[in-house]
């Protein structure tokens, strides 16, 4: 993509690329939570680095936690302007970290009998294209399916384009895929797409009987307390909230919060949380808080695979959940992005250590080159600042 893709213009058509690719502001942190903004720490200085960037975002907010004593830090602008950083009690849009979402529901359903890792498509959905009706549970949650993404489809570009603040039924989203090929025999590759994190959370539906919606509420959102995580249908977010922004430098970030209804992203990326909720949500995910332990095991059993964007060190695809290996130890999560956005969670296998990473920019290696290799030493010195290396 050029530069000329960034303009206001055709933010829309810009936006449709990477539509998944899910108190005081520093006063509000739980009790005994410490706060840094620019001290001298390989952390603050790696946020620091990437908001001074040529095409850095406007602020970067960073939650570790280590055997729940909290610090955040804190670097640029929650508003381009003004002097307030991100809080971490601020709504953002979670981008792709929303498929770790559906993962915990679709794993909660195995652990429970509802659904079983070998439920295949064609028996939940059977209205879907024949070609994914033998596609498991599993290689959907590993991105093994072989379904083609339907983000990356001309209907759907056009049909964002044509209705951006309006988004249609999710099985819809699937129907912008005009051949359903599959691209590979299904378990036999790796391949990101968006259409799979759907496809979990229709057979969820189908298997329970209640929406998707119900069930995140139910399974994910009121046993760990996340009050201040939603999954909205429409473009408004909830206040309070960070801003999102699209960068064009030299020119001034345009705000892009709400340049598009999360319904056409769903359980693939519309998850909004603040980083105190989605510190608390990886740090129960990664520990197996919300399955069982044969259900976990299966989880983690890694492959090769990236996250989008890449997360730190070595990359290995689980099911709904990512294994970073880096220089300082192993923590598992996800990462995301989408116009105004990017995320990153993570945490130990125990969820004693987690960190969560909060941008208010899309970064991508596609267009901020120099903003996105920063990006990833923000991720790996979290990492380390997590596991006290």
């Amino acid at each position: 993509m050029t530069r000329a893709a960034h303009h206001p213009a055709v933010a829309v058509a810009a936006a449709v690329a990477w539509l998944v690719l899910s108190a005081a502001l520093l006063g509000a942190v739980p009790a005994g939570a410490s706060t840094s903004a620019g001290s001298g720490s390989a952390l603050d200085r790696a946020i620091g680095r990437l908001v001074t960037s040529r095409d850095g975002p406007p602020g970067v907010i960073v939650v570790v936690d280590r055997y729940g004593r909290m610090a955040v830090h804190t670097a640029g602008t929650s508003t381009p302007g003004s002097s307030s950083p991100i809080a971490p009690t601020d709504h953002l849009r979670l981008a792709s970290v929303s498929k770790a979402y559906s993962g915990a529901v679709a794993l909660s359903l195995v652990s429970h009998g509802t659904l079983s890792l070998r439920s295949t498509v064609g028996r939940w959905l059977p209205t879907l294209p024949h070609q994914w009706s033998a596609v498991t549970l599993t290689e959907l949650l590993q991105h093994t399916s072989g379904i083609p993404d339907f983000s990356q489809s001309k209907g759907f570009a056009e049909a964002l384009r044509a209705s951006p603040l309006t988004a249609p039924a999710p099985q819809t989203l699937l129907t912008y895929i005009t051949d359903p090929k599959l691209l590979f025999r299904p378990g036999s590759d790796y391949h990101y797409s968006n259409s799979d994190n759907i496809i979990v959370a229709l057979m969820a539906q189908a298997a329970t009987g209640t929406t998707y919606e119900q069930e995140l509420a139910s399974v994910v959102f009121g046993p760990l307390s996340l009050g201040s995580t939603s999954l909205p249908v429409g473009a408004v977010m909830p206040t309070p909230f960070a801003a999102g922004y699209d960068l064009d430098p030299p020119q001034p970030p345009t705000d892009v919060t709400s340049l598009f209804a999360a319904g056409w992203s769903w359980a693939s990326g519309g998850i909004v949380a603040t980083p105190l909720d989605a510190t608390t949500f990886i740090r129960a995910y990664a520990r197996g808080a919300l399955t069982n332990r044969a259900t976990r095991a299966a989880q983690f059993r890694f492959r090769p695979g990236s996250s989008e964007p890449a997360g730190p060190g070595v990359n290995s695809a689980g099911l709904g959940i990512f294994r970073y290996r880096t220089s300082c130890g192993t923590v598992y999560g996800h990462t995301g992005n989408t116009p105004g956005y990017t995320q990153f969670v993570a945490a130990t296998a125990d969820g004693s250590r987690s960190v969560t990473v909060s941008i208010n920019a899309q970064i991508t290696d596609r267009v901020n080159g120099n903003a996105f290799e920063a990006l990833r030493n923000v991720f790996t010195q979290g990492v380390c600042a997590a596991l006290g290396r």
